[in-house]
């Protein structure tokens, strides 16, 4: 017990650190120590009672001020006689509740149900929602930028037709469990070295249905719910981009006793473009221009998602410079205006040229004073 480790150290806090500190510092390191994350580690189990055990002392006041002012010897009596289990003494306070936000409620076997939080007086069969589901589509580039509908197979889990969620055979009712009296739990205690420990789990009667079907509706086999096939049309924004999801609302698994159904989680993958490249709500292209084009300036044709426009060059246009085409880009995903269209211009260099081209060339390069220009027409 000499050897005990302080219990701020334990949980990475100062001494004099708040309560809403200690709170958080212990749902994070009760997470990742837990052991249903880590099987058969047994350094893990140990560092994780460890955390309970500071976070028992430093979460009550009374405690922890004796704590702070005595250390272990003021909440263990026990302390250098070789016993242990300070802080525990069967009083957990509220860590069934700190259990249920950490892992959902039920994580592990229930916690809050063994810590005697809020978790132990939630009934098992009360409402439950639906598991969400979550499907990949793939569209085209064009498709994500102005929007599509698109029908989708999705499998999941309905109410049956049938009885309509009650999972018994037509003009039957279910008996409500005399052992748990309907609540789908029944509460059982055990002493031990740190107190008594109170506990929920399900009935075994009802197997925590709080009701017992003895005339099962024969197309659920007393379930209450079939999976189907279901043919949704779904609605993709325009201007959703690659990877990103969207949310239908009430159409993943539907809810057990009454709870509401799940969501459907839609991912979409975006085909790439051979012409288009798209940054948020903006979209790029580039194109070649005739050196003379450049210098002169034109009119050129170039594609945009709305089809094709004419873009004026004006005269002296460098290579690499950029043109802005406001209104064709993306709509934004959100509402509003759409983003631009940015064109790169390239000037290309003319090859296979005939001999005339050539000598115009050597004028022109004369004309503007420029030397050393390969393949000079000799003089006799």
């Amino acid at each position: 017990m000499a050897d005990k480790q302080d219990y701020y150290e334990v949980l990475g806090l100062q001494k004099g650190a708040s309560d809403d500190e200690i709170k958080k510092a212990y749902r994070r390191l009760a997470k990742e120590c837990h052991p249903d994350l880590h099987p058969d580690d047994k350094t893990a189990e140990a560092r994780f009672k460890g955390i309970n055990e500071a976070y028992g002392v430093l979460s009550d006041p009374d405690k922890r001020a004796k704590y702070d002012q005595f250390g272990f010897a003021g909440v263990d009596p026990n302390y250098g006689a070789g016993a242990g289990g300070a802080g525990f003494n069967g009083d957990f306070g509220d860590l069934g509740d700190i259990f249920g936000d950490i892992f959902g409620g039920g994580f592990g076997g229930g916690f809050g149900d063994i810590f005697g939080g809020s978790q132990s007086r939630r009934q098992s069969n009360g409402p439950m929602r639906g598991e969400s589901l979550r499907v990949h589509i793939s569209i085209t580039f064009e498709e994500a930028v102005f929007g599509c509908k698109k029908d989708m197979q999705v499998s999941r889990v309905e109410e049956c037709p049938e009885c309509r969620g009650s999972g018994c055979q037509n003009g039957t009712t279910p008996e409500i469990c005399p052992q748990c009296k309907g609540t789908g739990s029944v509460r059982t205690q055990q002493r031990t070295a740190f107190g008594i420990f109170q506990s929920t789990g399900a009935c075994p009667k009802c197997g925590g249905n709080g009701k017992i079907i003895h005339s099962p509706c024969p197309h659920c086999k007393g379930m209450g719910s079939v999976r189907a096939q279901k043919t949704l049309n779904v609605t993709i924004p325009a201007g959703i981009d690659d990877g990103q999801t969207i949310s239908l609302r009430g159409q993943g698994n539907s809810g057990k006793n009454g709870g509401p159904a799940g969501d459907l989680l839609v991912t979409v993958s975006v085909r790439p473009s051979t012409v288009f490249t798209r940054e948020g709500d903006s979209i790029y292209i580039s194109t070649e221009i005739g050196f003379v084009q450049a210098a002169l300036g034109a009119e050129i044709e170039v594609s945009t998602l709305d089809g094709p426009v004419n873009l004026n060059i004006p005269e002296g246009t460098q290579t690499g410079a950029v043109f802005r085409l406001r209104g064709k880009g993306v709509p934004n995903l959100h509402g509003g205006s759409r983003g631009d269209q940015y064109v790169t211009v390239n000037i290309a260099t003319p090859r296979g040229l005939n001999t005339r081209q050539k000598d115009l060339l050597r004028e022109f390069g004369d004309s503007l004073g420029e030397k050393g220009v390969f393949g000079k027409k000799k003089h006799k």
